[in-house]
């Protein structure tokens, strides 16, 4: 017995060494590979700073001790925040070893429409220091040739394509697989335009959803013509006309119709660089990329007793803390709570990145949003989505302020069940019965539809939390219930639309966010941005990293275009009660 016991310890101990040097064998790879990247510590003079899309963009600052890196491959790939990129391009403005900035669209690119947009206002700040602009691509997207419109002059390559086409968006609808299935969608909404439901009980939008969904992509598509057009001295009809009828898209006519200043190759459009710098021919062009500048001028704000906070609130609300990208309830709450009652701190920026969720937890985070408000400025930066519960956070706002293509309102709320019954008992052979106290003891499961007692009380409850939520708005906003209730319904509206009726104050992104808090906060000479985020520390973050690396890494592998909807479907399942959701849309 005791040599069994010895062995087993043995093994034990021989399986938990084994596996802590595999950890930190992981973490000092990782540590490396993030290290190769960022070897930069001098910027020479004559340099010209690269944007290149391929770098991954996000919003929110990551805080991951293994963001990035790809346990499969061993593979390490930065990425930038918004807030990185906007400080990075302020500093080359002013920084006299750049010359300029390359823009290179060549690589697939992760930015979203807001954040295009956003990085195009910084570049457009960029050229009032009568700095060069040069962008350059094998093929534009929509979306990099948006971005690259700013620029002094645009190359294609000579074999490349334009995309000029128009924007669609899509939605994948579920309702005949849950057919097949049996599986039983019950549905309980206040919101004629509440579209979140819609995928797994119809099987192509309501009309009320594709009057939305098209006013929705004319806005984003509007801004996107309007910039267009203003950089490069053409006419809207006429930039309409060529996505239309297809005529801009190949190289020669993109050239043909200015929307290209030549056709060129890379090694071409360096030596116009080459040019501008007054380098030889064969010289090296001292590219310096946005991971690299950012390592290499970190940045070190003048110390100031009056900061100004930017706090993150991305991902679907759920209730309790914040995991695997989601926005917990409490997280957030107790980071509001602590900018409150901390003196140092004369505002908040709020930075909203969130198609909304639990109703609950959107209500527990208002709360705080009104306490704080009532001692400092308060004010919200949309990003992407600030829709549903994400614009239910916002609405105790002293400001808010979107990006043209900002997805918002949708104030409306809705529950969803299924009822699996005849799916178990059809397709499986498996039956439930159940012993109870009540007659409604039962109706959270899946296992039968819900009474009429019980919808009428789930009902009630809708009725209630819509009504809450509409007051909200009316309060923060200064209109009357029924002016809110006029455009709420559910309907979703872009920043643009939302600015004319009245839910928004101000087009503009986290710069001008800032800047309207310092401005409220009576401190706008005499601040300092600090960042609230939220760190993991510890074997025990690295371990839950390392997991969800992998975990996230095999579902996406295995569910491909499925993934994301799977994603929101078990974060809107997991919570409890009443949603405040809006579907993310997929604009192609």
């Amino acid at each position: 017995m005791n040599f069994i016991k010895t062995f087993l310890a043995s093994l034990l101990a021989f399986i938990v060494a084994n596996f802590a040097i595999f950890m930190i064998f992981i973490v000092f790879v990782a540590g490396i590979a993030a290290l190769a990247g960022t070897s930069i510590t001098t910027v020479e003079p004559g340099s010209v700073l690269k944007i290149d899309l391929a770098e991954s963009i996000v919003d929110q600052p990551v805080n991951d001790p293994l963001a990035g890196f790809d346990p499969m491959s061993m593979n390490v790939q930065k990425s930038v925040s918004n807030m990185q990129v906007m400080r990075a391009i302020e500093a080359a403005s002013q920084d006299e070893n750049i010359e300029g900035i390359y823009i290179n669209l060549t690589g697939a690119g992760t930015a979203s429409a807001s954040m295009l947009e956003e990085i195009r206002n910084y570049l457009k700040r960029f050229k009032e220091s009568d700095k060069f602009i040069i962008a350059y691509g094998e093929t534009y997207s929509q979306g990099g040739y948006y971005l690259a419109s700013t620029a002094d002059s645009i190359f294609l390559n000579p074999a490349g394509q334009m995309e000029w086409r128009g924007l669609a968006a899509q939605v994948m609808f579920y309702k005949g697989l849950l057919d097949k299935l049996g599986v039983e969608p019950q549905v309980f909404r206040h919101g004629t335009f509440k579209s979140a439901i819609e995928p797994y009980i119809l099987n192509k939008m309501s009309p009320a959803n594709r009057t939305q969904m098209e006013t929705y992509i004319n806005s984003i598509w509007g801004t996107i013509v309007e910039g267009v057009a203003e950089s490069r001295n053409l006419s809207i009809d006429s930039l309409n006309m060529y996505a239309s009828d297809l005529s801009a898209m190949q190289p020669e006519d993109a050239l043909d119709k200015r929307m290209i200043d030549a056709l060129k190759y890379e090694d071409e459009v360096e030596d116009v660089m080459r040019e501008k710098l007054a380098l030889d021919a064969d010289a090296e062009i001292p590219f310096v990329s946005l991971g690299e500048y950012i390592a290499a001028k970190p940045y070190t704000p003048t110390y100031s007793d009056n900061k100004i906070e930017v706090i993150y609130a991305e991902g679907q609300i759920v209730q309790g803390n914040s995991e695997n990208g989601t926005l917990g309830s409490t997280t957030l709450a107790d980071q509001l709570a602590e900018a409150r009652m901390d003196e140092e701190v004369k505002a908040v920026v709020l930075r909203v990145n969130s198609p909304g969720g639990s109703a609950l937890a959107s209500e527990v985070m208002w709360r705080e949003m009104e306490l704080l408000r009532q001692q400092k400025p308060v004010i919200v930066s949309m990003g992407d989505y600030a829709a549903s519960g994400g614009y239910y956070i916002s609405a105790p706002a002293d400001a808010i302020v979107a990006d043209a293509t900002t997805l918002t309102g949708s104030i409306g709320v809705f529950g969803l069940m299924f009822n699996a019954e005849n799916a178990l008992q059809n397709k499986l052979g498996v039956t439930v019965d159940v012993a109870k106290s009540n007659p409604s003891a039962d109706m959270n499961g899946m296992f039968r539809g819900v009474t009429s007692t019980e919808r009428e009380f789930i009902m009630k409850g809708i009725e209630q939390v819509y009504t809450t939520f509409v007051n909200h708005v009316a309060d923060g906003r200064n209109m009357t219930f029924d002016s809110v209730d006029a455009i709420g319904q559910g309907r979703v509206w872009t920043g643009n639309d939302g600015k004319r009726i009245g839910l928004v104050d101000q087009i503009g992104g986290l710069h001008e966010a800032i800047a309207i808090a310092a401005d409220k906060a009576e401190c706008i000479d005499d601040f300092m941005v600090r960042e609230a985020i939220s760190e993991q520390t510890g074997l025990a973050a690295i371990l839950n990293s390392l997991q969800m690396h992998i975990s996230d890494r095999k579902m996406r592998k295995e569910m491909g275009v499925f993934y994301e909807d799977y994603c929101k479907l078990r974060a809107m399942m997991d919570n409890q009660g009443v949603q405040a959701l809006a579907m993310p849309i997929k604009i192609q």
